[in-house]
């Protein structure tokens, strides 16, 4: 697949049994809702797809990894169902990973920050640059984020999520990151973190598929209420994105 437009781009290669994934977006790699269901549709056509075993996501670019959702599109929410729907798309990519029957291998060259961390924990292994700092800068704009909680709290654990969710303005390293379990590996530069994951996506396309899809199942074992569950929270969302509060910040971040 590939697809390029003004709300972004998503480009899929597949080669040697493995399928590399890039999405960008100009405005530092932020997800309108359009782009979020590109690519939970191409983590779903990956797959049912029997010419790859392996997938690697990532993003556009040399700045940062993702900036989450488009500031843009928040601000025009105007009612709860339009707020719910917006923030459903990540819940529906987060559980596509989560089902996905091929493992997801994350390329984290730059900056993460709210729904993109949220992609990054619903990867199954994720390489990282020192560049790779992390934000969740969500309950600074009157919301919070309560639809990738449940990704980033089985990746990284209650308390650090609680402290990222709480301390709203701090950047934490790649390495406290990588301590925490969000990141595996942690490399100066993108040529290291490239040289790491071809060797390691290599290795793992050789592998039996039949036994990388029943460790994935093993691997995301009790998460199963997550189809509903998400939604839940993206509902939760929707209702605050609409507050007073929450209109002011983000056009004050908009500045």
């Amino acid at each position: 697949m590939n697809t390029q437009e003004t709300k972004g781009s998503l480009l899929t290669i597949i080669e040697n049994k493995i399928a590399t994934v890039e999405f960008g977006h100009p405005a530092s790699n932020s997800f309108p809702r359009s782009l979020l269901d590109s690519l939970t549709a191409e983590i779903n056509s990956l797959s049912v797809n029997d010419a790859v075993v392996i997938i690697i996501l990532k993003s556009k670019g040399t700045a940062a990894f993702c900036a989450g959702a488009s500031f843009d599109e928040l601000l025009a929410v105007s009612n709860e169902q339009e707020g719910m729907e917006f923030f459903s798309g990540f819940a529906h990519l987060i559980n596509a990973m989560r089902q996905c029957s091929k493992l997801i291998i994350g390329r984290v060259h730059g900056k993460a920050v709210g729904g993109g961390i949220g992609i990054v924990a619903a990867c199954d292994y994720v390489f990282a640059t020192d560049n790779a700092a992390v934000k969740l800068s969500e309950l600074a704009i009157g919301i919070g984020p309560f639809v990738i909680e449940p990704a980033v709290s089985r990746k990284m654990g209650t308390t650090a999520m609680t402290e990222m969710t709480l301390n709203t303005h701090q950047w934490k390293s790649a390495a406290w990151a990588q301590e925490k379990g969000l990141y595996a590996e942690v490399f100066e530069n993108s040529e290291l973190l490239d040289a790491a994951i071809a060797d390691f996506a290599s290795k793992l396309a050789s592998y039996n598929p039949e036994a990388l899809f029943e460790m994935k199942k093993v691997i995301w074992e009790g998460t199963e209420n997550w189809e509903s569950l998400l939604l839940e929270r993206a509902a939760i969302t929707g209702q605050l994105v609409l507050s007073d509060f929450t209109k002011k910040a983000l056009e004050q971040f908009k500045k």
